[in-house]
């Protein structure tokens, strides 16, 4: 172990105080379940089922949702198998709770201290880890090694500059990646960057997000708020950070001299946002309808904001155009595939770095378009209202541009299965 990870144990091993207090802190703030949060400390909420069980790990939604086709696929391939699922966010939470079969189970991931740590392995005893994407915690990946679980690092994605920011830590980060006993990549830039960094046995199955199901939404809810909406022309900004609403509100008054009728949805990445956000459009004197305060959209309503958790699904149902958001900020972008596989036409800005391969195949296929000032986000919008089979075209490219490119579970799940216990059989059988 490093000096620096030494350190970090250290550190992280003293914590516990402040961590209470944050916990606490979070809960008064309702970004913690009361009944579960102390499985960020370790502790279980429901004994561990009998059987072989891979655990699965990512930081929320969107690594939730490509768990759910290799769960599937596993399945198919060992019926004996158990599945435990750990994110750390209450929306991950609640659509796990909806999509997970029955041999899942769902709890909240431990917070980064050695001892939570090693009572979650302690009592789930996984027969293999497979944590997705660039989820690399210190104490999560040096306990495993403790209880002896072998890990491996699945969908894994490294940007060029999250590479760069490993290199100051390189000795740490090498050693923590050499832990683990295989790394699948989403693409080949990564996978290279990540062996430059120390992981040893890196192979490249695909992207699992390409294989998730669409999102869902409430048909009830979809049919009566498309009535609320009827003709008027419509796009959505989702997943949007802090400065990319008052951006969006403005592009919406320069729109609406073109179009009188013109309704904008914004789906804020953290709906907790939506009184600061309403607050904020309000200031450009812009009629604001809150979902999270259930208003109804009239004939004056000129944005509406979808503050509620769980209902991109929905968003993506009531627009045929949706900007991307975390890519006028240097957030890096979200994943653009969730709405290309609901017949979305897509926009996004400059900063798209966390999902560079899939936002370049979407532009490759012309379903989606990249700009980079918000003078070209309002004429690529204005062209696209004014020209609707232009932009319902680039959601058919975008559509297809999904379909063809699957089968990285099943990829992924041929890597898996060697690594797992043998299934097991009755001797008389």
């Amino acid at each position: 172990m490093t000096f620096g990870l030494r350190a970090y144990r250290r550190l992280a091993a003293g914590a516990g105080p402040l961590v209470n207090l944050l916990l606490r802190r979070r809960l008064v703030q309702g970004k913690e379940d009361p009944a579960r949060v102390r499985e960020k400390q370790g502790f279980p909420s429901e004994p561990r089922p009998d059987g072989p069980m891979i655990w699965l790990h990512g930081a929320s939604v969107g690594e939730a949702l490509s768990m759910l086709p290799l769960i599937s696929t596993l399945s198919l391939a060992r019926p004996d198998l158990k599945f435990l699922v750990t994110t750390g966010t209450l929306t991950s939470a609640q659509l796990m709770a909806e999509r997970l079969p029955p041999a899942a189970r769902h709890q909240f991931a431990p917070l980064d201290h050695p001892a939570y740590w090693q009572r979650f392995y302690a009592h789930w005893r996984p027969d293999l880890g497979v944590i997705f994407e660039s989820e690399i915690w210190p104490n999560m990946i040096m306990s495993a090694r403790d209880h002896r679980i072998p890990l491996v690092l699945a969908n894994a994605r490294l940007s060029e500059k999250s590479a760069k920011g490993w290199t100051r830590v390189k000795n740490s980060i090498g050693h923590l990646l050499g832990r683990f006993c295989l790394v699948l990549a989403q693409d080949e830039l990564s996978a290279a960057r990540l062996r430059a960094l120390g992981a040893e046995f890196v192979s490249v199955p695909g992207n699992l997000k390409m294989d998730a199901a669409p999102l869902v939404a409430n048909a009830g809810d979809l049919e009566a708020i498309s009535a609320q909406i009827g003709e008027r022309p419509c796009w959505v900004a989702v997943s949007t950070h802090e400065g990319e609403e008052a951006l969006v509100g403005r592009v919406h008054r320069e729109l609406k001299k073109r179009f009188p009728d013109l309704l904008t949805i914004i789906a804020p990445r953290h709906p907790v946002r939506g009184a600061s956000i309403a607050r904020e459009l309000a200031a450009q004197r812009i009629n604001v309808a809150q979902r999270s305060a259930r208003d109804a959209i009239t004939a004056t309503t000129d944005i509406y904001l979808a503050d509620t958790l769980g209902e991109m699904g929905l968003v993506f149902g009531l627009a045929p155009i949706a900007f991307i958001g975390g890519s006028f900020v240097e957030v890096g972008g979200h994943n653009p595939l969730e709405a290309a596989r609901l017949n979305t036409a897509l926009l996004f800005g400059p900063h798209m770095f966390n999902f560079a391969d899939a936002a370049q195949d979407l532009i490759d296929a012309n379903a989606a378009h990249q700009v980079h000032l918000e003078s070209e986000l309002l004429e690529t919008l204005s062209l696209w209202l004014s020209t609707p089979s232009m932009a319902m075209q680039a959601a058919a490219h975008g559509k297809e541009t999904v379909a063809v490119s699957t089968g990285a579970a099943e990829r992924v799940a041929q890597e898996l299965l060697p690594l797992l216990p043998p299934a097991h059989t009755d001797v008389g059988a």
